[in-house]
């Protein structure tokens, strides 16, 4: 049985829910972002029970269908910008469409529909913040980041950071700086 979780997005919520799970005397097959699959039926005592749980940790069981595709979606998108070594070859909605086995335009109407942002404005805030979280780890610069993360220009990627961010990259690479250097001054 398949549950779906919202907010799961990383690797201590998933502890959490493999947690919540063991103590319900739940097992689990698959436990990954977004999605859980158990070896048994659940109760809807232990559903109830594993729903407030859950809220506690910030975490949200989903029971419409609208909102797992939802959450699916964007568990594909974080998943890809955030802990895929290399972003996909080909088009985004090609890669979403395929992971999901959906019609990409009934899964991007959808997702506007309920989040109110495109598919598209939700990818760029996302790659701006994994723009932000190499610039902070100071591995890469500029021309590396823009390549790894499919942009197809350093430009071009400076205009996304600066139009979501208010920043350029290297300012914000310099407040960091500044901020870390005033910490360590205390």
């Amino acid at each position: 049985m398949k549950l779906y979780i919202k907010y799961m997005v990383s690797l201590r919520c998933k502890m959490i829910v493999k947690e919540e799970l063991n103590k319900l005397g739940l097992h689990f097959i698959i436990v990954d972002l977004g999605m859980v699959e158990i070896l048994e039926d659940i109760s809807n005592e232990q559903r109830e029970q594993l729903k407030k749980n859950l809220l506690k940790s910030g975490l949200e069981l989903l029971d419409d269908k609208k909102s797992i595709l939802i959450e699916k979606i964007k568990n594909v998108i974080i998943e890809m910008i955030h802990y895929s070594e290399a972003l996909p070859k080909v088009n985004y909605s090609d890669y979403i469409s395929e992971k999901l086995d959906y019609d990409y335009t009934y899964l991007a109407n959808t997702f506007s529909e309920v989040k109110g942002i495109t598919i598209q404005q939700f990818i760029i805030m996302h790659k701006i913040e994994r723009v932000k979280e190499l610039l902070l780890y100071e591995e890469l610069n500029l021309t590396e980041i823009s390549f790894q993360l499919h942009y197809s220009s350093v430009a071009h990627l400076s205009n996304q950071f600066k139009k979501i961010t208010g920043l350029t990259p290297s300012y914000y690479k310099k407040l960091k700086q500044k901020r870390k250097r005033n910490l360590e001054d205390l």
